[in-house]
């Protein structure tokens, strides 16, 4: 096999254990034997079982039905915030680099000074103003990633409105839309691709992150996140089980994305 196809397959692996582990999680309902939130306080930090196949946790929640579920809320989270940070990143970048000039030079300007901005110090103010928790983490989340793709897609509609088709479609009077979306957003797919598995897997990681120092998910939902943050004082224990299990689907499920974004750009758009 040559070394392509071998790299090829190997990335087809990955698209398939994402599947499944994303409907592993939206299937969850369906077969897990404990609710997430219920508390046993009879079976606190049991190490896995017969019965609790993951462990428990410091209350008795099953960590098996909380990593499930909590992959539902990670997942979606990511995939909510990605797809809104790709849509504005994509208009602004796109206007920036098709209009030029002084526009362009304000508009990435504006870029720099957001990008300069911790993006956990505009999260932790926002948290503390906003009451819904959630949705205000989706908010900020969203607003906060669009900077690298406005700016990749900045350079490539630059590159692409010096290219001769696109110079001959504003010759043959085309609508701007065609010549927009058809030809310059159709030519840049391959690095919308690449951005949009690397924000996905960085919004995995984020509200992970954001989850663990308390302005995330709340602790009463379970995620990812939360569920480290609620197991750092049982690493050194020996209670393994509560922090090791969410932490392989983190890692995995950004490696999955990674390499799913990888193949679907070589067989779909190379």
């Amino acid at each position: 096999m040559k070394r392509t196809e071998k790299g090829r397959w190997n990335n087809k692996l990955w698209v398939i254990l994402l599947i499944a582990i994303m409907t592993l999680c939206l299937l969850s309902p369906l077969f897990v034997q404990y609710s997430p939130t219920e508390v046993d306080l009879a079976q606190v930090l049991q190490g896995p079982n017969l019965h609790h196949w993951f462990g428990t946790d410091s209350i008795g929640r099953d960590v098996f039905s909380r990593v499930l579920y909590g992959g539902v809320v990670s997942l979606a989270v990511a995939t909510v915030t990605t797809a809104a940070g790709l849509m504005i990143g994509l208009v602004y970048g796109g206007v920036s680099g098709y209009v030029g000039g002084k526009i362009d030079n304000v508009m990435m300007r504006f870029v720099d000074v957001v990008c300069s901005i911790p993006t956990t110090i505009i999260v932790l103010a926002f948290q503390m103003l906003f009451p819904n928790k959630v949705l205000g983490l989706i908010v900020m989340m969203s607003l906060t990633n669009w900077m690298t793709m406005a700016r990749v897609m900045r350079g490539r509609f630059m590159e692409l409105k010096e290219t001769s088709f696109i110079i001959l479609a504003h010759g043959l009077n085309l609508p701007r839309r065609v010549i927009i979306f058809r030809h310059m957003v159709r030519n840049s797919l391959s690095s919308i691709i690449i951005i949009a598995t690397f924000t996905f897997a960085s919004g995995i990681v984020t509200e992970t992150a954001l989850s663990y120092l308390g302005v995330g998910i709340p602790v009463n939902i379970p995620s990812w996140g939360n569920m480290i943050s609620n197991a750092q004082n049982y690493i050194l224990t020996g209670r393994w089980w509560v922090v090791l299990f969410p932490g392989i689907l983190i890692i995995v499920s950004s490696l999955c994305v990674n390499f799913s974004g990888e193949y679907i750009k070589n067989k779909y758009v190379s």
